[in-house]
């Protein structure tokens, strides 16, 4: 259900650039003008530039540049994803938070974000490095109508939302199968999925996402500095986090509204025109076994499609891919 902020900053954003009066506000949100200027204070507080002129009303100038409840509400135009913000300055993990809000019953499109993480979770247990003001460290509940066969393939398709979203802003991404988005050789993002689920029913799936942003190559861990990368390191530039935040859910819904209706091929198709070294040789390890092979892409489950040495085509639904140098 809408706050009566989100439904101010709707207000305000409809007649962005024009001042609207007090009574105005007052009439369409039924709270009184005194309510009105204390909400106005708060957006202030917040960040945002705000003119009140007398027998004029109110304008919003600017809206700050910087991750909170309101700068995401300012300018949201979803369906669904983020209707529902859980936002935190700092927590352990949007995932862990994410994942005890769905057990408690929290809506579809719920979603969970944070400006810095202090136990960020990645695939296999690892950990992701979230400092405050560098990234995007969200965390989607989905509620889903399919069944956990094709749970693995939300992975898939979510890798083709991020990659159209940063290639909509000049960035040639590239998916590394089955969940890292990779640039210039070095991993950008990454996404874990997790699921609640019966042996035919989903209960819930939490989609976490976590996006190096504005970090400096001095601002990642020495470790993984030749592996990991950002979008400013990468292009010299800012980048306002608020509105790649918008773009990856209007993506994030384009997408899932695709695969729901007209099933995983035609996600497929593109995730194999995103895919990073297609054609190329990869170490494989699977829990029983490390070999060499030529990647042919994914299969129609999403598996992954590899080319042995013998020419044969084996198809392998958990592993990890290390590229080989050529």
């Amino acid at each position: 259900m809408d706050t009566t902020r989100n439904r101010l900053i709707r207000v305000l954003q409809e007649h962005e650039g024009a001042y609207v009066s007090g009574q105005y506000l007052s009439d369409q949100l039924g709270i009184s003008r005194a309510a009105i200027w204390k909400h106005m204070k708060a957006l202030e507080a917040d960040g945002y530039e705000i003119d009140a002129v007398p027998r004029k009303g109110y304008q919003v100038r600017q809206s700050p540049d910087k991750l909170s409840k309101n700068t995401l509400n300012w300018q949201l135009d979803t369906s669904w994803i983020g209707r529902k913000i859980i936002f935190e300055k700092e927590i352990d993990s949007t995932q862990m938070l994410a994942k005890a809000l769905a057990d408690q019953g929290a809506a579809h499109g719920t979603v969970v974000l944070a400006d810095k993480q202090t136990s960020g979770k990645g695939t296999k247990g690892r950990s992701w490095h979230s400092p405050a003001g560098t990234g995007i460290w969200m965390s989607l509940i989905i509620r889903p109508e399919f069944g956990p066969r094709e749970a693995a393939q939300l992975t898939l398709a979510a890798a083709v939302a991020l990659t159209r979203a940063f290639r909509k802003e000049g960035i040639d991404a590239e998916i590394k199968w089955p969940n890292d988005i990779y640039l210039n050789e070095k991993k950008l993002a990454g996404i874990l999925t997790e699921m609640q689920a019966e042996q035919d029913y989903i209960h819930h799936i939490v989609l976490g996402i976590g996006i190096n942003i504005n970090q400096k190559e001095k601002d990642l861990p020495p470790d993984i500095r030749d592996k990991a990368t950002s979008l400013h390191i990468e292009t010299q530039k800012e980048w306002k986090r608020q509105e790649l935040i918008h773009l990856i859910w209007k993506e994030l819904e384009s997408v899932y509204a695709h695969y729901t209706k007209a099933g995983f091929a035609s996600i497929r198709e593109e995730w194999m025109q995103l895919a990073s070294r297609l054609g190329r040789r990869v170490k494989v390890t699977t829990p029983t076994a490390i070999f060499e092979a030529v990647f042919q892409g994914i299969g129609a489950e999403g598996e992954l499609l590899l080319e042995k040495t013998d020419g044969l085509t084996q198809r392998i639904y958990s592993a990890e891919l290390e590229w080989i140098e050529e």
